[in-house]
């Protein structure tokens, strides 16, 4: 029996010998690797001839969404500059592209309702925007700190919601002003989204000199009294001779300020903590200003 296992065994190693030299004497060469489909594909393509290919697209070319656009610069208080390029979506702004309109007032003026927040930017480039602080985290020895934006909470099955409102104001600072509300889940989106609210919703402000302490006949303060009511606030603009200033609340200083005018007296009454209501009032009396019989 051992000698058959050592018979094997021998013969065994002369064949892996065997395997060895025939290895060294004749090296096995690298098979190629079958064409995968996708360049089988690309090889054809290759090898077809080129040819010229000519497509049946009708263009319009007297349509004037794809002959009009303009880029413009839309300018942000405190951030920087963005340089956009705008294809007008509604009649309204490709007219003002045509040149129809050349300024914000004739626009007004014309009763068309604003759509693109990028018609007031065309036509005022150097409008302004400001955030009124309707927000307030509880601070310390309870006092509140001034946010940006006012955060509400809505309970819902899955957890709390938040919700983030911010208000702003839009204007020129000569004779334009335009506020906008608006909610979103972030805090930036909400400011954005303000800011393009309040450029659509922009009016004319008629300025004058109604005091009859100064009788200048400029245009610093306004023509006459006025009054809004918002909610339960009470908003009356009174006209003021040169050097008063503007006698009112911060946030209401700003929208009078950005409408062009330089004195006035403002009266409120109310629950003028809540600052929306306060804001709206006031913009409201500036709208009031326009509502008089006549060519204005």
């Amino acid at each position: 029996m051992a000698d058959k296992k050592d018979g094997k065994k021998a013969e065994t190693k002369e064949a892996k010998a065997e395997v060895k030299e025939h290895v060294k004497e004749h090296p096995r060469e690298e098979q190629a690797k079958p064409d995968t489909p996708e360049e089988k594909v690309i090889e054809e393509e290759e090898s077809l001839p080129e040819e010229e290919v000519e497509l049946d697209v009708d263009v319009d070319e007297t349509d004037d969404r794809n002959v009009i656009k303009e880029e413009i610069i839309i300018r942000r208080e405190g951030r920087p500059d963005i340089r956009r390029e705008w294809i007008p979506k509604t009649e309204l702004g490709r007219r003002v592209l045509r040149g129809e309109f050349k300024t914000i007032e004739e626009v007004l003026k014309s009763g068309e309702l604003i759509l693109e927040p990028e018609i007031v930017d065309y036509l005022v480039p150097g409008i302004k925007n400001e955030v009124i602080y309707i927000g307030g985290s509880p601070g310390k020895g309870g006092g509140i700190r001034r946010t940006a934006t006012k955060r509400t909470v809505r309970m819902h099955k899955s957890g709390r919601r938040f919700k983030l409102t911010a208000l702003i104001v839009t204007g020129d600072g000569n004779s334009v002003v335009g506020i906008g509300k608006t909610s979103s889940r972030e805090h930036k989106t909400a400011i954005e989204k303000a800011e393009e609210q309040a450029k659509m919703n922009v009016i004319r402000v008629r300025k004058g000199c109604g005091s009859w302490e100064c009788g200048c006949g400029g245009e610093h303060s306004i023509p006459f009294r006025s009054e809004a009511r918002y909610g339960s606030v009470k908003v009356t603009l009174l006209p003021a001779p040169k050097g008063v200033g503007i006698v009112a609340s911060d946030s209401v200083k700003k929208i009078i300020k950005l409408g062009g005018i330089k004195d006035i007296w403002v009266k409120t009454d109310g629950k003028t903590a809540t600052r929306t209501n306060l804001a709206f009032a006031t913009f409201e009396a500036l709208r009031n200003l326009n509502m008089t019989k006549g060519d204005l």
